[in-house]
């Protein structure tokens, strides 16, 4: 029925559009009838000499063709599924998140899809997809180039974390201004990154959202997160690190969620997004990966919906903090 009368709009001829479609005038002439019947409008003025859309009929037109895309984009996404895909898609993720993250779930794609060929480049860097032929690049949200189609792939919580022990030797922060007289850890490329905000949600009912930002010191500067995690579970201070990356440690005691109330904001964002040239997204290998991925993402996201151990009520488990053998970080003395 759509189709019918965008090929009637189109061609603004009956026996036109029925040859474009393959069927016979009175089938199309029908269609459109049943339609107008249904909008209880005309569509399309008809004379002995011509056919013209009527100002319903254009308006219609817009929302006519939009439906129907979807309906061909649905009907090419159930044949991708179906059809075996071929040929080679390049890659390029963050280090830390394609090794922990990603890496995981590419070898069961290939096995579903034996004839096509995958290439990850694994960089922190910004990289130019068209000169490096990069089919999708996955990025944090917040680093993300808006002028390329992006696609949310997964949400990425931050936390801020130290081991049981260096909280028993230095003590346990319980507001922003006390990170100042801590060791802290965090992942470093600019002279920026020693600043950390932090928000905290405000009781209801006003629920006002305050937010600090506070300079913090450190002994150790290195500009991969896998280090900074490693460095917290020796005990050197506490880490910012995203979730993907500690909440083993957090739920096996190995380390210690701090100042829960409080959500860091990071430079990198909160989302992995999916990043393509609009030419490389009507690829059908690339929209398979890309649905893919959302759905083993979110089933792991669903599988590891447990509550992260803080220091505020963790039970002694392994190597976790009891609260009784932690104490508040006093300023250090003038």
């Amino acid at each position: 029925m759509l189709a019918a009368v965008l090929k009637v709009a189109e061609s603004l001829s009956v026996s036109q559009a029925a040859s474009a479609l393959d069927v016979g005038k009175g089938l199309v002439s029908k269609r459109i009838a049943q339609l107008e019947d249904k909008l209880e409008t005309t569509l399309f003025s008809r004379s002995t000499r011509k056919i013209a859309l009527t100002p319903a009929g254009e308006a219609y037109l817009e929302f006519a063709r939009r439906a129907l895309g979807e309906v061909s984009a649905g009907m090419e996404r159930v044949r991708s599924l179906k059809s075996e895909l071929t040929g080679k898609l390049r890659l390029t993720a963050p280090v830390s998140w394609g090794q922990r993250v990603l890496a995981k779930h590419l070898p069961e794609f290939l096995r579903l899809h034996p004839a096509l060929e995958i290439e990850l480049v694994l960089a922190d860097r910004m990289m130019d997809l068209a000169a490096e032929r990069i089919d999708i690049a996955l990025r944090w949200s917040n680093t993300a180039n808006h002028e390329l189609s992006a696609t949310p792939m997964v949400r990425v919580e931050w936390f801020l974390t130290a081991s049981a022990a260096y909280l028993s030797q230095q003590g346990v922060p319980l507001t922003p201004q006390d990170l100042a007289h801590h060791t802290c850890l965090y992942y470093r490329r600019d002279s920026s990154d020693d600043s950390w905000t932090l928000t905290h949600a405000g009781a209801p009912p006003a629920r006002a959202t305050e937010k600090v930002c506070i300079k913090v010191r450190g002994r150790y500067s290195v500009d991969n997160p896998e280090a900074v995690y490693e460095s917290a579970l020796a005990g050197l201070g506490i880490a910012l690190l995203p979730d993907y990356l500690c909440v083993a440690a957090l739920e096996q005691g190995a380390l210690v969620r701090v100042m829960p109330t409080w959500t860091p904001q990071t430079k990198f964002g909160t989302r992995i997004v999916a990043l393509c040239t609009p030419e490389r997204m009507k690829l059908t290998r690339s929209r398979a990966l890309l649905d893919y991925l959302q759905l083993a993402l979110s089933k792991e996201i669903k599988a590891g919906a447990e509550p992260i151990p803080s220091v505020q009520r963790t039970a002694r488990k392994g190597g976790s903090a009891d609260r009784k053998n932690l104490r508040p970080t006093r300023p250090a003395a003038p």
